[in-house]
């Protein structure tokens, strides 16, 4: 039975293709074919034209509205042309026969051969089909199709709070934000809040604010810090909704204590440091990652940092400028410097040299195009500080 039907399945793709060669064949022939008949009806309506110009001009005569002279004249004129256009037709009516001739047998049989056997040469003909069913069994890799079973499972068992748990974040990666904001909720109100979740839903509302730690994202990671006090990432976010809503030193010694709790090691430490940098501070040390002078030119040297120390915050601006401005120029040098483009960005933008920061950003990306992962992280920067430079698309 299965191969019976396995058969009537090949035999029906084959009919389907056929049906659609068929078509297709008529579709691109219907213009040529009727392109002679389309010059034979312009010939035909000139003619018919002409005549009832003829007839009209002999009225005209008859009711005395010309002289015998023009009427003369006029079907003289009228002749010539009727003439022109029947000595034309014979050969008129042998081109387009003679033109499309080739088009014609290449239509109906070079490109249904050619068809074919790019299909047999690039397709697989010899691969069964998987229905949804089928694939939903046995998903594999496919992330779309994980989706997708998971997604009916949840819409059997709604109350199921596993199901959300593991389903928020993976909607997040796949940047289905407002999925993944349900998800979350779903989670939380199913199986409790947890940092994990709390984090997880306030990034949720972070992403789909383009980026602005809003006044409910702020609640859900107080709520966070509650069951986690040193939670790093809720501690910076809120460290980052000060530095948004415009209170520079209070971002700054948010900043500072999450860099204190920080272990040397911490992959977060370093955007850390360039806010505490942005919002007027000094990191607490010349290099808290080993290797990131390297890779990102411009931070601070212990010089800089004991000199900052002891001044005060006029001169400590002033200082901050001319490491920005070094910074921009070690990058007009070496542009490979994705770290380097997004602290000159923000820098900028603290400084409230809107102008710069836009000119910093295009050029950017002309080193990170939009389409990389590192792109987009620099328009989301941008959407974060408020900044749309002529030409950054995305």
């Amino acid at each position: 039975m299965t191969a019976r039907f396995t058969y009537l399945g090949d035999m029906l793709f084959w009919i389907l293709v056929a049906a659609l060669t068929a078509a297709l064949a008529v579709i691109l022939l219907y213009p040529l074919l009727r392109g002679a008949k389309a010059a034979d009806n312009i010939r035909a309506g000139e003619t018919a034209v002409y005549r009832d110009q003829l007839r009209e001009l002999d009225r005209d005569l008859d009711g005395g509205l010309i002289t015998p002279e023009e009427a003369d004249y006029a079907r003289a004129e009228i002749g010539r042309r009727l003439i022109a256009v029947s000595a034309d037709e014979p050969a008129q009516t042998l081109k387009p026969a003679r033109h499309h001739r080739f088009t014609e047998a290449f239509v109906l049989l070079l490109l249904p051969v050619l068809g074919l056997c790019l299909y047999l040469t690039t397709g697989r003909p010899d691969l069964p089909s998987q229905p949804l069913e089928a694939r939903l069994e046995n998903p594999g890799n496919d992330v779309a199709v994980l989706i997708t079973k998971a997604e009916r499972h949840l819409a059997e068992k709604p109350d199921d709070g596993k199901g959300w748990d593991v389903l928020a974040p993976i909607y997040f990666r796949t940047m289905r934000i407002n999925d993944a904001q349900v998800a979350y909720r779903h989670a939380i109100r199913l199986l409790g809040p947890s940092p994990v979740r709390l984090d997880g839903l306030a990034e949720t509302l972070i992403a789909v604010s383009d980026g602005v730690v809003t006044e409910e994202a702020r609640q859900v990671l107080e709520q966070s810090l509650t069951l986690e006090p040193d939670n790093p990432r809720a501690r910076f976010y809120i460290a980052l909704s000060m530095e948004q809503a415009g209170r520079p030193d209070e971002a700054r010694q948010a900043f500072e204590a999450l860099a204190k709790q920080s272990p040397a090691d911490a992959p977060w430490l370093p955007l850390v440091n360039q806010h505490i940098a942005t919002n007027g501070g000094a990191p607490a040390g010349p290099d808290v990652n080993p290797g990131a002078g390297a890779a990102a030119p411009g931070n601070p040297t212990q010089q800089d940092v004991t000199a900052a120390e002891t001044m005060n915050a006029g001169d400590r601006q002033q200082m901050i400028r001319g490491m920005v401005e070094s910074l921009d120029a070690k990058l007009s040098e070496d542009p490979n410097n994705f770290e380097g483009w997004m602290r000159l960005v923000r820098s900028y933008a603290v400084l409230n040299d809107k102008d710069r920061a836009a000119g910093a950003l295009k050029r950017g990306l002309a080193a990170f195009p939009p389409p990389g992962e590192q792109g987009r992280q620099l328009l989301a920067l941008a959407r974060e500080l408020g900044i749309a430079p002529e030409g950054a698309t995305q």
